[in-house]
C-alpha cells in the first residue's frame, strides 16, 4: 500500500509563490508516473502536471510557463513549483502516483489566491 502526503499549501497573493510536496511511502515511486492535480469548487479533478519513470513531464495548458514538477527518486518526493500564481489557481492539490494501472491518491492540500 502506497500512502501519499502532501504538503505547502496556504493562501498566497496574486502573483506570489508556493511550492507543493508530496512524499510517498513503499518502494514502487521510482518506477511509477507521478502528477498533481487540482480540484475547484463545484468543477472536476484535472491534471495540472506530471512526470513519468523516465522523465517525460507534462503540463495543463493553464500553467504552463509558471509552474514546474520535479521528482526526486532517493526521497520518494514530487514536488510542483508554483510561480506567478492567479486566483483561478485556486484549488484542493493532490498527488498522485500511477503504478502498473493503480492510481494512489493524497487527502490534498488547499491552495488559495486571493488579495
Amino acid at each position: 500500500q502506497v500512502q501519499l502526503v502532501e504538503s505547502g499549501g496556504g493562501l498566497v497573493q496574486p502573483g506570489g509563490s508556493l511550492k507543493l510536496s508530496c512524499a510517498a511511502s513503499g518502494r514502487i515511486f521510482s518506477t511509477a508516473s507521478v502528477g498533481w492535480y487540482r480540484q475547484a469548487p463545484g468543477k472536476q479533478r484535472d491534471l495540472v502536471a506530471g512526470i513519468t519513470s523516465s522523465g517525460s513531464i507534462n503540463y495543463a495548458d493553464s500553467v504552463k510557463g509558471r509552474f514546474t514538477i520535479s521528482r526526486v527518486n532517493a526521497k520518494n518526493t514530487v514536488y510542483l513549483q508554483m510561480n506567478t500564481l492567479k486566483p483561478e489557481d485556486t484549488a484542493v492539490y493532490y498527488c498522485n502516483v500511477r503504478h502498473i494501472g493503480v492510481n494512489y491518491w493524497g487527502k490534498g492540500t488547499l491552495v488559495t489566491v486571493s488579495s
